[in-house]
């Protein structure tokens, strides 16, 4: 009978919970005992009294880890909640070893075996299991929003007694999830969508949803679906033909991020400085280093009377959808880890080795090692 822990988040503004009552009781089904932390839900609208119903042992802090096997989680675990953590047990959750290694460090100390849902590989079999995916599909729909209701523009085409609006040029930098999401919400918004990506397999589905592509001389095609670094020449380029293309938008939603390391940079400041007036940056970048040379994480900033915003975890907005798609990722996690009510995971299983940070007192993530000298 496996224990699973899911305790409440504590970093500021973070709404997010681990498990929704609907998964916690299938776990329950499957023979694992589920304990949830007092309060753990209330962000996300669960009540303790659902999780109760689902099945779960809604438990304070003390009683919480104890004889746990599994936690899950969605922002790492810090402080007093790690130490007390016994040696073996596994934790899965968002990590963001870049930020913190020394938190790794102490991990790996521990005897902890941590997953970071941000390394799982972006493989077929694991498509179900990719938390990035399901909380960028939120951060992208929020972008677009955000940018519409800070915009000076309207977004759609009116014909009014007026006269005739014309629709507001939305510029969508990096086609991933957050990338197509956002296109497709400004889209329905009426906006005259144009997306770049440097990837030349995103051109095709930013299409599909009706935007026009902006296509620069350079591909970077990388592995598992992200771009590669650019080289220096191909920046150059990159920079130079940008520069000529920003500076016609009412918008710009920037959304490219590598896991793991800082953002690129596309825009810069120069590029800013091309830009009319009330014209609206959102960077769903901001956290990790921001695509924008001139954002601030969790500030607004204005340039020569362009607003750049710096939205930081946009997906805890959207506490119940985005709790509901991250419980699920857990939940087809959980498939490789507890097998017939027993703990059995398969440490050399493809999906569970990316995503491995710590195991048996080792760090097992090579550019967290290179970050602390290792």
């Amino acid at each position: 009978m496996v224990i699973v822990a899911v305790p409440k988040e504590t970093l500021p503004g973070e709404q997010r919970v681990a498990l929704v009552p609907e998964v916690v009781a299938r776990l329950v089904r499957e023979g694992c005992v589920v304990r949830v932390e007092q309060g753990a839900g209330a962000g996300a609208y669960h009540a303790d009294a659902a999780y109760q119903s689902a099945g779960a042992e809604v438990v304070g802090l003390e009683a919480l880890f104890q004889g746990a096997q599994v936690v899950f989680a969605v922002q790492p675990l810090e402080g007093d909640r790690l130490s007390r953590l016994a040696p073996g047990t596994i934790v899965a959750g968002f990590m963001q070893a870049h930020r913190d290694p020394a938190r790794v460090k102490r991990m790996a100390e521990a005897g902890i075996s941590s997953l970071a849902l941000e390394l799982i590989p972006r493989i077929t079999r694991a498509q179900s299991m990719d938390a990035l995916s399901s909380q960028a599909t939120v951060a992208g729909y929020l972008g677009a929003l955000m940018a519409a209701e800070r915009s000076s523009r309207f977004f759609p085409m009116l014909t009014t007694a007026a006269g005739t609006i014309r629709p507001a040029k939305v510029l969508v930098m990096g086609v991933g999830v957050a990338g197509l999401q956002a296109i497709a919400t400004a889209r329905r918004l009426g906006a005259n969508v144009i997306a770049y990506d440097v990837r030349k397999a995103a051109a095709e589905q930013a299409l599909s949803l009706g935007a026009k592509v902006l296509e620069l001389p350079i591909s970077a095609e990388g592995e598992g679906g992200y771009a590669r670094e650019l080289t220096e020449e191909e920046k150059k380029i990159q920079t130079e033909a940008l520069a000529k293309e920003v500076g016609g938008m009412d918008v710009v939603i920037t959304t490219a991020q590598i896991p793991g390391r800082k953002a690129p940079v596309l825009v810069t400041a120069a590029m800013v400085a091309r830009m009319s007036p009330g014209t609206v940056v959102v960077d769903l970048a901001a956290e990790s280093g921001g695509n924008c040379e001139l954002t601030k994480p969790g500030e607004t900033v204005e340039h020569h009377g362009v607003r750049i915003h710096g939205p930081v975890n946009l997906a805890s907005a959207l506490s119940v959808h985005a709790s509901e798609m991250y419980a699920k990722n857990l939940y087809n996690l959980s498939k490789l880890l507890i097998k017939q009510g027993a703990l059995e995971p398969d440490w050399t299983d493809e999906i569970l080795a990316g995503a491995l940070l710590t195991h048996q007192g080792v760090i097992t993530h090579a550019p967290t090692r290179a970050l602390l000298g290792g």
